[in-house]
């Protein structure tokens, strides 16, 4: 199984890939929205954990983008916000125009 981990905060995304790691997953991990954009372009993943207040692309938008390719993996939202509006905005996503650079 291919998860994909993007989250800004060093010590969260390298404690999830210790921990999918002995659960023998292959893990993707990213500390910015550019790389883990690529990954999702490039690599046949099964699920995204995806940091909402990240750097960049946030969360909310990478998971717009993976919808908007027709992708139908499960997304995990890591995030410390705790209002209604952002969680209905995280389970409402179904895809938008996500406009970025190429690096």
């Amino acid at each position: 199984m291919n998860i994909l981990v993007l989250d800004d905060e060093k010590e969260i995304a390298d404690l999830v890939e210790v921990y999918l790691k002995n659960e023998n997953y292959n893990v993707y991990k990213f500390y910015d929205s550019e790389e883990a954009i690529n990954c999702i372009d490039t690599v046949n993943l099964d699920i995204a954990i995806l940091d909402v207040m990240i750097h960049g692309k946030d969360g909310f938008e990478i998971c717009a983008y993976i919808r908007e390719k027709g992708l139908k993996f499960p997304v995990i939202m890591l995030t410390a916000k705790i209002e209604d509006n952002d969680k209905i905005k995280g389970l409402t996503i179904r895809g938008r125009r996500l406009y970025y650079k190429a690096i």
